[in-house]
Order: C-alpha cells, then structure tokens, then sequence
C-alpha cells in the first residue's frame, strides 16, 4: 500500500541541499520523492517495501534532522 508523507527537515539552506535530499530519498527502495524544497519534502512510500523511519534515517545520515510531519 502506498501512503504519503510530508518531512520537515532542518538545516537546509540552499539549492545543493535540495540536491543531496532528494538524491538520499530516492535511495530509499519503495520510495518515490514528489517534491523537495528547503526545509521540507514530500514522498510517496510503499510500506511493503520501507517506513517513515527508514526514509527519516536516511535524510539524517547525511546531516539533515528530519521529522515527518502529521
């Protein structure tokens, strides 16, 4: 099943931020970004395949704190 979700993510702050978010979501397999800008992205997920906690880990493995959003 897909669902979306939307991540606030600190410490963005420009264009190459933007850049190495999305490269690091769609690293995620069952991941599908939909937007990133600074400070916050949005993705579509397919829960057979990752959770929110996997995409949150992956955002912060490159420096970024991120917290999904309800």
């Amino acid at each position: 099943m897909n669902q979306s979700l939307k991540l606030t993510i600190e410490g963005m702050h420009c264009a190459a931020c933007v850049r190495r978010v999305t490269t690091a979501l769609q690293s995620v397999p069952g991941t599908k970004v939909t937007s990133v800008e600074v400070g916050s992205a949005k993705v579509e997920l397919n829960d057979s395949e990752t959770t929110a906690n996997d995409i949150v880990a992956a955002v912060g493995r490159i420096g970024f704190p991120a917290h999904v959003t309800p």
